[in-house]
């Protein structure tokens, strides 16, 4: 792997964690935006590299984390299954990626300095 800006540019990931199990982080935001853009929890885990399971159990945490549910869904059959992200779903993705957008807007000098202070790393021949 060669040292390029690209590889050692930092990437800033937040996790806002509510409770002890409770936490909504970069996967589940994700995760979230996959599901709206596929109408299908099982699609959208694909995507992302994860079991049907893993991501129902994402999406039951969301759902079981805010007051109105995230996501709903319909069994499959013979006209298929399908989820759509709720209102309260959009609205608690927008509320995560502006968070997002106002840390890292925040902290950029910060992360400035902190990546001034990496170490070199050679390029590999």
């Amino acid at each position: 792997m060669t040292d390029t800006p690209d590889n050692r540019a930092p990437r800033f990931r937040l996790r806002l964690v509510f409770a002890p199990g409770e936490m909504l982080g970069p996967g589940k935001a994700e995760l979230l935006e996959r599901i709206a853009r596929t109408g299908s929890i099982a699609a959208a885990g694909r995507e992302m590299g994860m079991s049907y399971k893993r991501a129902w159990q994402l999406v039951e945490t969301m759902n079981a984390m805010f007051r109105d549910p995230v996501v709903e869904s319909t069994r499959g059959g013979a006209r298929g299954g399908g989820a759509v992200v709720t209102e309260t779903g959009h609205a608690v993705l927008a509320e995560f990626r502006e968070l997002e957008a106002v840390a890292q807007s925040a902290g950029a000098e910060q992360i400035a300095r902190l990546t001034g202070m990496l170490r070199d790393i050679p390029v590999e021949k």
